[in-house]
């Protein structure tokens, strides 16, 4: 388990717990004063996390130091809630 915070380009921070586990990775961050836990998919590049349902949900990509968190709708269309987030300490 690691815990980290990232700081995003208006100011706010979100705390980010990143679990390992034995098949699939976890995360669990907490927005606007709601803890959120997303599951690894598949990425190209980075690490993404989503919640597996073909609803809306909140996704989350990082690579390096570098992350972002959208909003995936029920169209699968994602749109950026909070971007330019760097990983601080």
């Amino acid at each position: 388990m690691t815990s980290t915070r990232y700081l995003c380009e208006r100011g706010i921070e979100v705390p980010v717990t990143y679990v390992a586990s034995a098949g699939q990775g976890v995360l669990t961050l907490n927005v606007d004063g709601h803890q959120i836990s997303l599951y690894r998919e598949t990425s190209a590049e980075g690490a993404r996390y989503g919640w597996p349902s073909d609803g809306s949900n909140y996704v989350w990509v990082n690579k390096g130091t570098d992350a972002v968190l959208s909003w995936k709708d029920e169209t699968g269309a994602e749109t950026p809630v909070l971007s330019n987030f760097r990983q601080q300490g």
